[in-house]
């Protein structure tokens, strides 16, 4: 802790705050300093839960980083998950952590199901991480967090709406089977009587259908 303390950075905690990041117990260090700090001490279990627990937000993220997946238990991913209070504290541990453990497709669509505000970000982000980072995983697979998507779209809250729109796209973006099923996911999402929906479904469907993204799938 006395070595995150040394890279307090009361500028970045400004800014910080404009991004709409909770900072509550927050020493405004960046993440390519705690990315070469988690490098430095590798995988380190306990002291992952001994940094979660100081409450401390860069502590934290810095957690996510060292923590070894194959020793985080499903109590354990809950716990975090419902401490949650910033959604970048929320999106490094889906990326960083949670998609790789043995949990994550339950968790993205259990979560996703939950009122909480960040913790139904952090399903609809395990979501968007394991479309791309799960190389092995099939398209019905991830075709099996549609239905959820769709479901979830009509959550008027920033982080939720947002969090869901990238799930959506990132699907989207992996295969042309997969971008074929999300854009008919996102024209079903857009005839809902919702605002959120509405911006989800231009939003998704203006990546999905652009020329960039269909060159790149069909020469793949």
């Amino acid at each position: 802790m006395e070595g995150l303390r040394s890279h307090r950075n009361p500028k970045n905690i400004a800014g910080m705050a404009r991004f709409g990041i909770s900072t509550k117990n927050t020493y405004g260090i960046s993440v390519p300093v705690l990315r070469a700090t988690a490098k430095e001490i590798g995988k380190n279990h306990l002291l992952a839960g001994k940094l979660w627990a100081s409450g401390v937000h860069e502590a934290r993220i810095l957690a996510s980083m060292i923590d070894d997946p194959a020793l985080v238990t499903e109590r354990q991913m809950d716990e975090w998950a419902n401490e949650f209070d910033s959604w970048d504290v929320c999106d490094q541990c889906c990326g960083n952590l949670f998609d790789k453990t043995e949990y994550a497709y339950e968790k993205a669509l259990e979560w996703s199901g939950n009122d909480r505000e960040f913790v139904r970000r952090a399903g609809y982000a395990l979501m968007a991480y394991l479309a791309v980072h799960d190389t092995d995983a099939d398209d019905k697979t991830l075709a099996q967090f549609l239905p959820m998507i769709k479901k979830g779209s009509d959550d008027q809250r920033n982080f939720v709406k947002k969090s869901v729109n990238w799930a959506l796209r990132q699907i989207g973006k992996r295969n042309l089977e997969l971008n074929r099923m999300a854009v008919k996911t996102a024209k079903e999402i857009g005839e809902l009587e919702s605002k959120s929906a509405k911006w989800i479904a231009s939003d998704a469907l203006r990546e999905l259908q652009s020329e960039t993204i269909l060159s790149r799938l069909k020469n793949n």
